[in-house]
């Protein structure tokens, strides 16, 4: 894996990158948005100190990009599940995060 940088630093990776690194480091391969940003925090500091606009961005990316998808509701009725779609999921596994317009 990428060395993490200086944890003051914003980190290289697109939203792209740190949503889907997120989603694939749950054992479901799916996450709440809660979820999401709970990881980008823990595993990238430089959000935690940050004013909170970089949340707009995760859920901008989320509903924008057709690799992410809906993957069903929360069992509290909190939120839904966000995935990978499944044509991008073998990329993004591999760190290629290209985008490529999912075949519906």
């Amino acid at each position: 894996s990428a060395p993490a940088p200086p944890p003051g630093d914003k980190p290289s990776q697109s939203y792209i990158a740190l949503i889907s690194t997120a989603i694939l480091s749950s054992p479901e391969k799916k996450l709440l948005l809660s979820d999401i940003y709970q990881w980008i925090m823990d595993n990238y500091p430089y959000f935690k100190n940050k004013e909170k606009s970089w949340r707009n961005s995760v859920r901008h990316n989320l509903s924008l990009n057709e690799c992410f998808v809906k993957a069903g509701r929360s069992d509290n009725g909190k939120g839904h599940f966000w995935a990978i779609h499944p044509a991008n999921l073998e990329d993004f596994a591999k760190g290629d995060y290209h985008r490529r317009r999912a075949r519906r």
